[in-house]
């Protein structure tokens, strides 16, 4: 039982991730989350102001099972699988991130100086999931997909875009990492 309550090692996680990919192109279907968030904008409205979402979204009625998938796997997760919050971090690691303000450094999954209820409502909080919103939109639109898409889909798939952005996803990711993050904190 303890096992259920570790992280999965990558000989399991792997192929896991491998049946899902073969159960997609089986069915004929591409992976990827950007494809759910445009069946829910089709679904909620969204062809009535732009072109882009005028799509039959009953043919993608699977990216709704996978969208509901993530929400309840998400919960089960974070309410009954994580015995503790503690994360097991390289001591510089924590330095670095104190020194930028971030306290309870690998006490937490989610550090409150990001995700906690008053961080988000406050005028910082909402102006920085804005920008980054519509940086992961306007990014997702321009590579052609997510990070999810191209890294498993297109990077199985031997497709050389995929590969272009999954390189430039990983080379955002650590200019983030080590320029922008501490100049918001």
């Amino acid at each position: 039982m303890d096992f259920i309550f570790q992280p999965w090692p990558y000989f399991i996680g792997g192929p896991l991730i491998a049946i899902s990919l073969l159960l997609y192109f089986y069915f004929g279907q591409n992976f990827g989350t950007s494809t759910n968030f445009e069946t829910i904008c089709t679904i909620f409205g969204a062809d009535k102001v732009s072109d882009y979402f005028k799509k039959d979204w009953k043919k993608q009625k699977f990216a709704l099972m996978f969208v509901a998938g993530l929400i309840i796997g998400g919960f089960i997760a974070s309410n009954f699988l994580i015995p503790n919050q503690t994360v097991d971090l390289n001591p510089k690691t924590v330095q670095e991130l104190t020194d930028i303000g971030f306290v309870n450094v690998g006490n937490q999954y989610f550090p409150d100086e990001i995700f906690s209820v008053d961080t988000v409502f406050s005028i910082k909080g909402f102006l920085i999931l804005l920008v980054s919103g519509l940086f992961i939109g306007f990014g997702t639109r321009y590579a052609g997909g997510c990070t999810s898409g191209h890294a498993i889909t297109g990077l199985s798939s031997l497709q050389l875009p995929s590969l272009l952005a999954v390189i430039g996803f990983f080379i955002g990711g650590i200019i983030a990492t080590w320029f922008v993050i501490p100049l918001l904190f």
